[in-house]
This record gives C-alpha cells, structure tokens and sequence, in this order.
C-alpha cells in the first residue's frame, strides 16, 4: 500500500473511534448528573446496540448500492455532528433516547464503512489492515485522555458530568465527515442488485448453527454480551463515585492494554486455539467484576486499576478471538455474511439485552439517602461477574475446538 493512502487511512481510523470514544465512556455519568436513572442510562446506551441491529440495512441500502462508500460515510457523520450538537442539550430522558437512537443508526454503519474503505484500498488486507486499525484504538486513548486529563487542567474542574464531551464529539465528527470526501473512492460493491434483508443482516449464517460448537460460540457470545454490558454503561459512574479523578483518561489505560494484547493474539491464537482463548477472555470479565466489586480508591484501588487493564484480555480474547474462529470455520464466499451475523448477535442483540438488564440492576440497588443517591456498587457488579462465570463453565463443556486447517492454501 503507497504511503499517502495508509497515512488517509490511518487518519480516518483515527478520527471514527476519537468520535465515539469522546462521549461514550462519560455520558452515563453526564446523565446521572442531569438526574437520569439506572434504567435511562440503560436504556440510553442501548442505542447504540439497536445501531449495530440497523447498521447491515442501511450500509447495505446505500453503500452496497447505490453510492460510494466515502459519501456515505461523509453524509452520515456530518448528520450526526448535527444530532450529537443538538443532543447536548436534550435532558429529557424520552427525547435524549429517540434523538441518541437517531445519531447510533448514522454512526454505526460507518464502522463498517470504514472497514469496507480500507479493504478496498488493500492487496493484502491480513497484513495492512492491523497496522491500520490500531489507529483507531489511539484515537480512543487519544480523546480519552483529552477529556480526562488534559481537560480538568483546562476548565479547571472536570468535565465528564457535563455535555461538553458530546459536544467535542460532534466537532470531530464535523471534521471526520469532511475529510471523507476526500478519501480514495471505493465505489458500490454489489451495485444493480437488491440484497434481501435476511442477506444485510446475515441470516444465512444460521445454517451454519446445525454445527454444535457454531451454535455454542454464536449463543455464548450473545449471553456473554449481557454481562459485557455493564462495564460500558456504568464503569465511569462507578470509577467517578468511589473518588477517582481523571477517571475517562485512566480508563484509557484499557485501551493500551488492548493495543498490547492485540499485538500477541496471533501467536497466542496459534499456540492456545480458539477454545482456550475465548475461556481466558470470558475469565477476564469475570475476573474484572470480581475486581470492581471489592475495589476502592483507598488501599485496594490497585484492584480498580486491575479492572481497567484487564480491557485488553477481555475484549481481545473474545472479540478478535471470535472473529479469527468465524473466518476458519465458514467457507470463504460466506466469511463476510457470517461476520456480519456475528456483530449483529454480539454488539446488537446481546449487548442491546445487556444495557436494559445493567440499567435494571443499577436502579434495583440504588438508595435514596439525605446526602443523594447511593448505589450498593459490590453487588451490583457481583451479578455479572457471576452471569459471566455462568456462561464460561457452559461454554467449557460443550464447547468444541475447530480442527486446525494443514495450511492457510488449504481453506476452502
């Protein structure tokens, strides 16, 4: 690949993850202080779940189609520049929900779209493609350090109870949705033909589920999903009440322990397979709630940080793992459906059920005391710990390893 190009794409990975790495780890704290509940929180992030659901639709009712991918991507994220600006100012948990809903069905796609645009630009997408991802996990640290560190110093207080991370997620999507008309063209690739929605959303992988260890990797990765759920929509909340301060910077601290683990997966994939690897991942959130749970910004906020870094373990392990296991099992005409199907059932369907049970839980152990409200947060985050150590020990036993192909020129 010439450099001009990885250096436009690099850029955009980086901008695509900055943008919703600004607002998503603080806005559940932003929401507490405007005075949303544990269910309108949930309820809240759940958007982005439904997101992920319509993303396939859309993508596949214009990018696929009808127009260049690049356009799209630049129409949707200044639409969403619009609604991310607009929502800053919403308080009111109805509105701020449809109106979130709205921005998650612009933004989603473009995850996606991203992808499409730099596979299209690769001769080797196996070898190009990390390189260029890694950008946007930098730009996720990047943002998260800005509104976390470098913010307090500027404003002099903090600004994650506040909606100025929503806005700063509209600025850069301003900047994103220009600079996408000026990346390399990546035209229709199914241009004159009408997929079926069972296509977009790649229900033709369900045939696949006749295969025992498809069907347990595909319903695990969902249950596992729910418990998932509560770190992305109440870990800043809890980090933010037990003291912490700078806290969407530190959690940062997850997203370098991602870029580390990130770099050994193929090795560890190689050495460990798929079964062990997806049991060490679903090990780590256990592992992470337990820490929570007992963890304080006093004498064990070691265990807090704990929480944080295990990121990396968590989401590599079982996210990327399970992308590696898709792409050895279905055949290659199939490959991109089935991952499709995948991001459906895990960031959709199982993460949408998981930001409605997190919220539940949240507002079930919240108490009403003279100085505020109190969350009960040890047993709060004890139930997905014990949802997780759940669906690993199920997944232990049924759960079988792929053969392991002679040869990379050996896959079908």
């Amino acid at each position: 690949m010439h450099l001009p190009v990885r250096i436009k794409l690099s850029v955009m990975m980086f901008l695509q993850f900055a943008i919703w790495g600004s607002w998503f780890v603080t806005t559940s704290t932003y929401l507490q202080a405007v005075g949303f509940d544990g269910l309108q929180i949930g309820a809240a992030y759940s958007t982005m779940n439904w997101g992920a659901i319509i993303a396939p639709i859309v993508a596949g009712a214009f990018a696929d189609r009808f127009f260049q991918a690049q356009k799209v991507m630049g129409v949707l994220h200044l639409v969403g520049a619009g609604l991310l600006w607009w929502i800053s100012s919403i308080t009111e948990p109805g509105a701020f929900f449809w109106a979130l809903l709205t921005y998650a069905i612009c933004y989603m796609p473009t995850l996606g779209l991203a992808n499409a645009i730099s596979f299209h630009q690769m001769r080797d997408p196996a070898q190009d493609f990390p390189g260029i991802r890694v950008m946007g996990t930098l730009g996720w640290i990047a943002v998260g350090v800005a509104v976390g560190t470098a913010a307090p110093h500027i404003f002099g207080k903090s600004i994650e109870p506040t909606n100025l991370p929503l806005k700063l997620g509209a600025a850069l999507s301003v900047l994103l949705g220009v600079y996408a008309f000026f990346l390399p063209s990546t035209p229709p690739a199914n241009a004159g033909t009408r997929p079926t929605l069972a296509q977009a959303l790649g229900l033709e992988t369900l045939a696949y589920m006749k295969d025992r260890s498809f069907a347990i990797f595909t319903i695990g990765s969902a249950l596992v999903c729910i418990p998932l759920s509560f770190y992305y929509s109440f870990a800043n909340v809890f980090l933010n009440e037990t003291g912490m301060t700078g806290t969407a910077g530190k959690m940062a601290l997850g997203q370098v322990s991602e870029l580390l683990f990130l770099l050994l997966i193929p090795m560890l994939f190689a050495r460990w397979g798929v079964k062990k690897m997806l049991l060490i991942g679903m090990a780590a959130w256990t592992l992470r709630y337990v820490l929570f749970a007992f963890g304080d910004n006093g004498t064990l906020v070691a265990l807090l940080y704990g929480g944080i870094i295990l990121h990396g373990i968590c989401f590599d392990f079982f996210f990327v793992t399970g992308q590696l296991y898709v792409d050895r099992v279905v055949p290659r005409a199939q490959r991109a459906a089935a991952q499709g199907f995948i991001h459906v059932v895990t960031y959709g369907v199982g993460q949408l059920i998981g930001s409605w049970a997190a919220g539940a839980v949240v507002n079930r152990y919240t108490l009403a005391t003279d100085a505020g409200t109190q969350h009960l947060w040890q047993v709060i985050w004890l139930i997905p710990a014990v949802m997780a150590f759940v669906v690993m020990a199920l997944f232990m036993v049924f759960f079988r390893d792929p053969p392991v192909p002679p040869s990379a020129s050996a896959r079908p």
